[in-house]
């Protein structure tokens, strides 16, 4: 549980609140369970996404080298 201490400013304590939120990664695991998905589906979108990450690291390595 996520938890922040208010001591006087408000605006303050909540974007401490969302920004410890997003580092722990609660809004994207709240998205990944809000559906269930069959064990197959999710290798599937993981394979896709390595391979989109493979082709951006690969461009990113291309790049340096021809500089």
């Amino acid at each position: 549980m996520t938890e922040v201490t208010v001591k006087g400013n408000l605006d303050k304590a909540l974007k401490n609140f969302k920004q410890k939120c997003a580092r722990d990664g609660v809004l994207s695991e709240a998205k990944k369970r809000k559906y269930y998905d069959k064990p197959g589906v999710k290798r599937r979108e993981e394979k896709k996404q390595n391979i989109i990450n493979s082709k951006k690291r690969n461009k990113r390595n291309n790049r340096n080298r021809n500089d």
